[in-house]
């Protein structure tokens, strides 16, 4: 699936991901290919990326890896959708 992460600044990632999990309100949820459509408000909390990620350099200072080798991107909130297998992800 391909996913974006856009902030006010600017689009911190585009790229072909395998899972997502971000901190919804109501928990943390994943998401994986061909994953229902869905929109939800997002917390503070990790974007998880599962993956093959690769961060441009000039952004690479947002992002960090986890023990488990997911890159991880703190974010305070957000909005994410997922549609057609196509994750975009509105983050503050």
């Amino acid at each position: 699936m391909y996913l974006e992460i856009v902030s006010p600044e600017a689009t911190l990632f585009s790229g072909e991901v395998t899972a997502v999990t971000v901190p919804g309100i109501n928990g943390e949820f994943q998401m994986l290919s061909n994953h229902a459509a869905v929109v939800s408000l997002l917390e503070a909390g990790n974007v998880k990326i599962k993956g093959n990620v690769v961060v441009e350099e000039s952004f690479k200072d947002k992002f960090s890896k986890a023990a488990n080798g997911d890159t991880m991107l703190t974010i305070t909130s957000g909005t994410v959708e997922m549609k057609n297998n196509k994750v975009i992800v509105l983050a503050d």
